[in-house]
């Protein structure tokens, strides 16, 4: 049996990301993990919720990145439901504490 890696912290903050914008659950649930205006931001996401209602459950489908800086990622992923495809882009930046946080997010328009 392969020994499974620790996940990146571009899947990581996708699918967390997409749990709390598809309804799956709370935006506090994010709270410990965004940093700056992000919380905020991501809350008047949520309230809009770009990702529900897409027919079956959304799934992220495909991410890339690209390193502006030591300690920043700046992320998009392709969000699948059925045969829609919508877009989300965040931006990671890694902490004094070693923990990452999300410190920007966007979601495509509909």
């Amino acid at each position: 049996m392969a020994a499974v890696g620790r996940p990146r912290p571009t899947d990581l903050f996708a699918d967390r990301l997409l749990a709390v914008l598809s309804g799956r659950r709370p935006v506090h649930w994010m709270l410990r993990h965004t940093a700056g205006s992000a919380y905020d931001d991501l809350a008047r996401l949520a309230e809009r919720g770009p990702l529900r209602g897409l027919g079956s459950r959304p799934v992220v489908h495909d991410i890339g990145y690209y390193v502006p800086s030591d300690g920043a990622l700046e992320v998009f992923a392709r969000i699948a439901a059925g045969n829609r495809l919508r877009a989300l882009a965040f931006r990671l930046e890694l902490g004094k504490d070693l923990r990452w946080r999300c410190t920007a997010v966007e979601t495509g328009t509909a």
